[in-house]
């Protein structure tokens, strides 16, 4: 990987602090920026005891001063990730995607940034596909499911509109359900479980168990994020495993003796999932290497340890 000098919003997030770790290991010096609204400095304490060259920047990327931010330290590759965060709730998201995704480009165009990565939820954006036509293609039209997946949709469209007319560069990242240590109980069915685990109460499964989800660990979805910030240009690209797992297999996984809480079947939810990472291989000679088991494993240990286990 060739020099790079990154800013991360959303950093101190689940995966923005994890793909801050992978940067300043790599040995890049790296921004921060985050408003802390729904994440914490405690998921960057690592970073902080690591060394490296490692500012952070405690504010909204709607306020005025992050323009001046941009301009002053000068990244050439900004990483979105406080976009459509899945515990997001959908009024939220619904003022602050698009304002959000604005002001990041806006910032790169007046200041020369040469590319901008953003994350964004597969399953939103591409909604429900017929079982025959899983995983995912590359390309496939997007059906978004939900105002969550309109504004992936929008932003996706804006990031176009920026490159064609004012030569700021992306990748768009379309990732399945990432899940891994730091993540927050109320982002992810992993999490939640695992937490649940951790502390000896049941876990709850929403309907019947029977949909699936393509479980994505968060050192590959980061090292995804690391190759985009060079490769992949002007393209949306599939990030997953390419494999559908069950709730309810799951659920057997994390813990087979566990007692079941049964609850309604929340609305939105998709009923199955998995994309096709084949534009990843080409573009970003990336592929995914934590099979689930591991990645549960390292996952639960992490929620003991939080709660003061082995």
């Amino acid at each position: 990987m060739a020099d790079m000098n990154p800013m991360v919003v959303g950093g101190a997030g689940f995966v923005g602090s994890h793909l801050v770790d992978r940067l300043l290991a790599e040995g890049y010096p790296t921004d921060v920026v985050d408003d802390l609204s729904s994440s914490s400095l405690r998921n960057l304490a690592d970073a902080r005891a690591a060394g490296g060259s490692l500012k952070i920047h405690t504010l909204d990327v709607r306020a005025g001063d992050f323009a001046s931010l941009v301009g002053m330290r000068r990244p050439d590759v900004i990483y979105h990730l406080a976009l459509l965060t899945p515990g997001q709730s959908e009024r939220d998201a619904d003022g602050s995607a698009v304002s959000n995704v604005l002001a990041v480009l806006e910032a790169a165009r007046a200041h020369g940034v040469a590319k901008v990565v953003v994350a964004l939820p597969a399953g939103h954006l591409y909604g429900e596909v017929p079982t025959r036509e899983l995983p995912v293609k590359d390309g496939r039209p997007f059906l978004p499911l939900g105002l969550r997946g309109v504004l992936a949709r929008t932003v996706t469209d804006l990031l176009s509109v920026y490159r064609d007319d004012y030569a700021v560069e992306h990748t768009a990242l379309a990732m399945t359900s990432v899940y891994g240590p730091r993540q927050r109980p109320v982002d992810g069915v992993v999490a939640a479980w695992a937490a649940a685990f951790a502390h000896g109460e049941p876990m709850t499964i929403h309907g019947d168990g029977r949909q699936t989800r393509d479980l994505l660990y968060v050192d590959d979805a980061v090292d995804a994020l690391v190759r985009a910030g060079q490769r992949g240009s002007g393209l949306v690209v599939n990030i997953g495993t390419g494999v559908q797992t069950s709730i309810r297999d799951l659920a057997a996984m994390i813990d087979p003796q566990a007692n079941f809480v049964a609850a309604p079947r929340r609305h939105g939810d998709l009923t199955r999932m998995a994309v096709s990472i084949t534009r990843a291989r080409i573009h970003l000679q990336w592929s995914p290497w934590t099979d689930l088991a591991s990645g549960l494993r390292a996952t639960l240990a992490s929620f003991s340890r939080l709660v003061g286990g082995p």
